[in-house]
């Protein structure tokens, strides 16, 4: 490895957060271009095949759509039926009725709903679905988008039942997941508390606020840890991000009931129990399909696999890759079907939800060539290379200090892939060799890398294009970006500082 090398896998890096950023290039033009740079990189630079690279572009295209694209549109899809069967207007007198205050309802749809859907099927679903609703509750656009991906952080780490923990497991030989699982936990207990604060504080800065915003964040905070950590231990590593979320949505309406009990009683409208669920009717199918669907019922998930699965396999660079699309079980035909369903129980007409589907697939089509394009760019950064030799730099610069920087390469692949999971799968066995070689534990620099990663999943740009596209804000990934990078950083500082203090 020589400079030359680690310039060249820096370029697209620097270029996409200067297009974004700084020149501020709307998300798909800075993608595309980000991209064809890369490409001339891996070629030249990395001696990429041609090959290679037409394969790479077919594979990343169908990566990207599944399930990433689909749960995109599925998702958009919902609160656009929501729209038009006028069920979001239910949904907002609810949320009313559980508290007034602004704080309750963005902590209770970013961390706490937001959370569940992470924990259940992660993909984006936690910031496109809490995202939109925020919109239609009245949110600034740029505010929703924020703080979704804001807290969509944390919740990653067990994200998706559990995989991104399995995945790094198996990259480092550990087969104590409980053990894994609880330095993960460890890691985060300060992130647990610090991200619900800055959630509420972004949504109410004022100095009166501060005693609440202090105490609500404590709470809901230590709730999060105690579950997560006993799930971990004594339920296994599939439930953390659930369970803990179940238990922040309890004591976040808890909460707003007893500190608006007075203030609701002003209340003069009012909502049936029918009323109420036929509006929840999208979601709650939505919920119901990923549950049933799940690795918590592990025949269920089995079977339907069984007798839906489309695989597909490339061979790139003499390394098999397979996409194997479970029909029965995607994410994104989950979120269609309990959308299509639901909308039918609110009464739309089955042309009218085909119709608003159809308009939800022209809303997008900025977002396509962003997520395409990032997609087949991480391919080739990763195929070619380029990502390994980044996060072997990065290891060898920082030397004894090391531990502080741990947290960081795996925000690194999170920012370059989108996901937890490829990061861990990146970097797992470049963390644990590292910890081999300054006497370290190898599953405690494991529980770095996917403790970072969560961190890189709030400026990552596929999960700001998700943002986009759920406020309908294609053009402004570069501010989104602009505004979230602080927060990633102080993110990933205060977690290497974890990693370096507590660390054996």
């Amino acid at each position: 490895m020589n400079y030359l090398s680690i310039f060249l896998a820096l370029t697209p890096v620097v270029l996409l957060i200067i297009l974004l950023g700084v020149l501020k290039i709307s998300g798909h033009k800075s993608a595309f271009y980000t991209l064809i740079t890369t490409l001339i990189i891996a070629v030249l630079g990395y001696h990429f095949s041609i090959a290679a690279v037409g394969l790479s572009i077919l594979y990343g295209t169908l990566k990207a759509v599944f399930p990433i694209i689909l749960i995109i549109i599925s998702a958009i899809y919902s609160y656009n039926v929501l729209v038009f069967t006028k069920k979001m207007e239910v949904l907002k007198f609810q949320f009313s009725t559980i508290s007034t205050d602004k704080s309750i309802q963005v902590l209770l749809l970013t961390w706490g709903f937001g959370g569940l859907l992470e924990g259940m099927a992660g993909f984006g679903t936690a910031v496109a679905i809490p995202s939109a609703i925020l919109i239609g509750l009245g949110y600034k656009p740029l505010f929703s988008a924020l703080v979704s991906l804001l807290a969509n952080s944390v919740p990653t780490a067990f994200g998706a039942v559990g995989i991104p923990v399995k995945a790094i497991a198996i990259e480092i030989g550990q087969t104590n997941l409980e053990k894994l699982g609880s330095e993960v936990v460890l890691q985060l207990l300060p992130l647990m508390i610090i991200i619900p604060f800055i959630i509420v504080t972004l949504t109410d800065s004022s100095l009166k606020a501060l005693p609440k915003n202090i105490a609500l964040s404590l709470t809901v905070g230590i709730v999060s840890i105690i579950v997560q950590y006993f799930s971990v231990i004594y339920i296994g590593i599939e439930t953390p991000a659930i369970l803990g979320s179940i238990a922040s949505i309890i004591v976040i309406v808890a909460w707003g009931k007893i500190t608006s009990k007075k203030e609701l009683n002003l209340h003069s409208e009012f909502k049936s129990n029918k009323e109420i669920i036929n509006a929840w009717a999208i979601y709650g199918l939505i919920l119901f399909f990923i549950i049933g669907t799940s690795p918590l019922f592990n025949t269920v998930r089995t079977f339907l696999q069984s007798i839906s699965a489309t695989p597909i396999h490339f061979i790139l660079e003499g390394t098999e890759k397979t996409i194997k699309i479970f029909w029965f079980t995607d994410g994104g035909v989950l979120l269609f079907l309990g959308t299509f369903l639901g909308g039918l129980l609110q009464g739309a007409k089955i042309k009218n939800l085909l119709s608003v589907f159809w308009e939800t697939v022209l809303q997008l089509k900025k977002t396509y060539i962003t997520v395409i394009s990032l997609i087949i760019l991480s391919t080739i950064m990763d195929l070619s290379g380029m990502i390994a030799v980044l996060g072997l730099a990065l290891a060898m610069a920082t030397g004894a200090f090391y531990p502080l920087f741990a947290p960081a390469i795996g925000c690194l692949g999170a920012f370059l892939t989108g996901s937890d999971t490829s990061s861990n799968i990146l970097f797992g066995k470049l963390q644990a060799n590292v910890a081999h070689q300054i006497g370290s534990e190898p599953s405690w620099f494991a529980a770095a890398n996917t403790v970072g990663a969560t961190g890189g999943k709030i400026i990552s740009p596929q999960s700001i294009a998700i943002a986009t596209s759920a406020c309908n804000q294609q053009g402004n990934e570069g501010e989104i970006m602009k505004k979230a990078l602080p927060y990633a950083l102080f993110y990933v500082i205060i977690a290497g500082l974890m990693v370096y203090f507590f660390g054996n």
